[in-house]
Formats: structure tokens, C-alpha cells, sequence
């Protein structure tokens, strides 16, 4: 079917260039056919032997897998930080390999002093806006789940929100939280029964959902007028721009 709809735009509209407007149209929304299972990466923010993150982030795999989907959870052990390490490090490599893979992600961080951990942070910052001219995260979908030492909280769920919309992925609405995370799980690290258990089940179905809505025509949902105006030599300069910091 095709994606195309080239409608023009009203006469009042004398700033967009014709040749790239488009409006969007049902048919055009429709997802493509994907005969494979939809591939989730799962990355977690702990090196504890015992980390209720990577706990939780199991569980959430397991799900994952019972509703049809392949699953690759990363382990951040032995990640240089960004910009301490060659890009060539082998985990730094795996990593990418990775964001390139999947068709979506879960990320599940501890709350440390009010934020997401430096270890689950240093992933996300190894991962480049473009890597060759391909933006590895645009369009998959995004699930966030945290957990906590003491109280429930969302501070941390509420900032990977933000950085999910940066790296212009599809974060669902719905997302998890874990209390006293050292009372929710057994010794053998499966989750118990609660209706924390509950929620985690919502999130990865609501994931599930999503992914398999929009795998197969995430370019559509993605294109944007202000860049298909933009030549493809001057995208490239703005998107591979030295920071401030690398200028200064």
C-alpha cells in the first residue's frame, strides 16, 4: 500500500514549500507486515551482584518472551564512561550493535540521590544521535520502569521520559515503579506476586502493543516536513555538529 499523500497545502500557507508537504491520510498509517518476532532490548543500571534493576528487567524479559517477542537484555559490566573510552571497546560496540537491533527497549534504573544511576546514564550517552546517517533509536518504542530502596517515587522514570523523547523514541504512557524493591523479589530473584508484579504485566503488554503497531511503519510516523526541506548536506552538518564543549 502505498505511503504517499501529496496533497497541497491551502493558498493561505505562502512559507511551505510544496514539493515536500504532505498530509497525512488513514491508509498512509496503516503498519507494513513484519514476519519476525518483535526484537526488545532491555538495559538496566546496576552492578550489584544482587541488582533489583537487572531483577526486574528479567522478569519483564520473561513477559516479553511469553507474549511473542525476542528478547537481549545488556550488561553494562565493564562499559568504559563516555568519552574515557575508544568507541571501539567491544562493549561500546555490543551496545550499538543493539540499539540497532531492536524494534524497542525497556529501561529499568535504581532512583539514586533523586535520578537514574551514572551506570544506566553512561549507556544512553554511548549512544550516538546518528551512526552513519542512521539515528539508532528514532521511532522504536520505549518502556520505563524504576525501582526504589525506600519509598515510591517517579523521579527517575519521569527523567528517562525525557531522554526517550530525545533520542525521538515512542515512550507508552504507562510505567512502572517499584517501592521497597528489597521486599518484592525472592531469594531465587523471581518478582513475588503484588500489584507491582501487576503493573510491570501492563507496561511490557502496553510495549507489546505498541511495537507491533508501529514497527513496520515507523518511517512514516517519524518523517518530518522541516527535514525533508533540508538538504541532505546540510542535515548531515547539523546532526554531526560539534557540541559547545567539544568546540571550546
Amino acid at each position: 500500500m502505498s505511503k504517499e499523500s501529496g496533497a497541497s497545502p491551502a493558498s493561505d500557507l505562502p512559507n511551505i514549500d510544496t514539493s515536500h508537504w504532505q498530509t497525512p491520510v488513514f491508509d498512509a498509517c496503516l503498519p507494513g507486515l513484519s514476519e519476525h518476532k518483535p526484537r526488545i532490548l532491555l538495559l538496566y543500571g546496576s552492578l550489584r551482584d544482587r541488582s533489583f534493576s537487572r531483577l526486574a528487567v528479567e522478569e519483564a524479559a520473561r513477559l516479553l518472551t511469553a507474549m511473542g517477542a525476542e528478547t537481549r537484555i545488556f550488561n553494562p559490566e565493564g562499559l568504559p564512561q563516555a568519552d574515557t573510552g575508544d568507541e571501539h571497546h567491544p562493549k561500546v560496540k555490543e551496545l550499538r550493535e543493539l540499539m540497532m537491533w531492536s524494534e524497542g527497549q525497556v529501561w529499568c534504573s535504581p532512583e539514586r540521590h533523586g535520578a537514574m544511576t551514572s551506570i544506566f546514564k553512561s549507556q544512553i550517552d554511548w549512544v550516538p544521535l546518528s551512526i552513519g546517517g542512521v539515528r539508532p533509536t528514532q521511532g522504536k518504542t520505549l518502556a520505563l520502569m524504576q525501582v526504589c530502596g525506600g519509598s515510591q517515587s517517579f523521579n527517575t522514570v519521569n527523567q528517562m521520559r525525557i531522554l526517550g523523547r530525545w533520542m525521538r523514541m515512542v515512550t507508552i504512557p504507562n510505567q512502572s515503579s517499584v517501592p521497597k524493591a528489597f521486599l518484592e523479589f525472592e531469594e531465587d530473584g523471581r518478582m513475588k506476586p503484588s500489584p507491582f508484579y501487576n503493573r510491570i504485566v501492563d507496561v511490557m503488554e502496553e510495549l507489546m502493543k505498541f511495537t507491533l503497531l508501529l514497527r513496520g511503519n515507523k518511517d512514516f510516523f517519524v518523517d518530518r516536513y522541516s527535514e525533508r526541506v533540508e538538504s541532505a548536506e546540510a542535515l548531515s552538518k547539523r546532526v554531526n555538529q560539534k557540541s559547545i564543549q567539544d568546540i571550546e
